[in-house]
């Protein structure tokens, strides 16, 4: 698990599409949906629903993403340190 994973899927949980994810994260939309796919298989759990034209936490990726939330600030306050 990345710093970088853990800002796609709170991008792509605000957003709840891959393309408008991947633009606010400055990649491509393949590269964000990889990342995704990577952490949700190495955590062995689905953090999206997938549909067409549309994207939701499932209720362990609501708890993921917001762990996300709280991790990335402090994550930016060490390396301002």
């Amino acid at each position: 698990m990345t710093l970088t994973e853990l800002r796609y899927i709170v991008a792509l949980s605000r957003e709840r599409h891959f393309g408008r994810a991947a633009d606010k994260c400055n990649v491509s939309q393949p590269t964000l949906s990889v990342a995704v796919k990577k952490l949700e298989d190495e955590l062995g759990v689905a953090l999206f629903e997938r549909s067409s034209g549309d994207v939701r936490t499932t209720p362990i990726g609501t708890q993921v993403v917001a762990q996300a939330e709280r991790a990335l600030p402090e994550a930016a306050r060490v390396a301002e340190n």
